[in-house]
């Protein structure tokens, strides 16, 4: 019944403190808005700090429900979206030169213990009848798939199948190399180890000298 009583008052104080909350991305829309729903966020982050023995009403946790909840609308936005409708543009330039773009930095949070990967994404495509997009594009692909409960294995396949739908490029090559916190800060504890996936589709797929020169440009440092 304590418990009961305690988590009815703190939904109260969230309620009395949600007029003045204000969004950290401006940029998420309505749908993303609608999507989180941030007074079951809140209410279940009081419910793990007192699972740990925390005081929700001390002053320096009175408000991390409400901003643990806007966090999640922050770094989720991207659940249930198609990274594909990122890529808004298209260009003929009758290029057939290989696109690379490198280090395209991202932070996601693992699905399995909702704790933060880290790293960076690197793509490589050959247009295909010179079809490209803005490089920008690119940028929010990989920031859209990272925007949501995650692995890095399928973020990977995520970043090239939404190439590959947006411009049907001849062949796409991705690269992600990024540190996991759940083998960083827990389990086996070994900060700094990095994973690394690749992905490719179409002639880099198939074609293994295509494929070469692809991983050397994606791995160059």
């Amino acid at each position: 019944m304590e418990a009961s009583v305690t988590n009815l008052a703190y939904s109260r104080l969230l309620k009395s403190r949600s007029k003045s909350a204000t969004k950290v991305r401006n940029d998420l829309g309505d749908d993303a808005g609608n999507r989180v729903d941030q007074e079951k966020l809140a209410h279940a982050a009081s419910l793990i700090l007192e699972a740990i023995g925390e005081n929700v009403f001390r002053e320096g946790l009175r408000d991390t429900p409400a901003r643990f909840a806007r966090m999640f609308q922050e770094l989720c936005y991207g659940v249930g979206v198609d990274a594909s409708t990122e890529i808004t543009c298209s260009f003929d330039e009758g290029s057939d030169g290989l696109v690379v773009v490198r280090d395209i930095g991202f932070n996601s949070m693992c699905e399995h213990h909702l704790v933060p990967f880290i790293g960076t994404a690197n793509i490589a495509y050959l247009p295909k009848n010179g079809v490209v997009t803005g490089l920008s594009k690119l940028a929010r692909v990989v920031e859209l798939t990272s925007r949501r409960p995650q692995v890095q294995e399928r973020m990977t396949e995520e970043i090239a199948r939404a190439i590959e739908d947006a411009i049907d490029p001849s062949g796409v090559a991705v690269l992600v190399e990024a540190e996991h916190f759940c083998m960083s800060m827990r389990g086996i504890k070994k900060p700094g180890s990095k994973t690394i996936t690749t992905l490719f589709k179409g002639t880099m797929k198939t074609d293994m000298e295509a494929r070469a020169e692809a991983l050397s440009l994606l791995r160059d440092k």
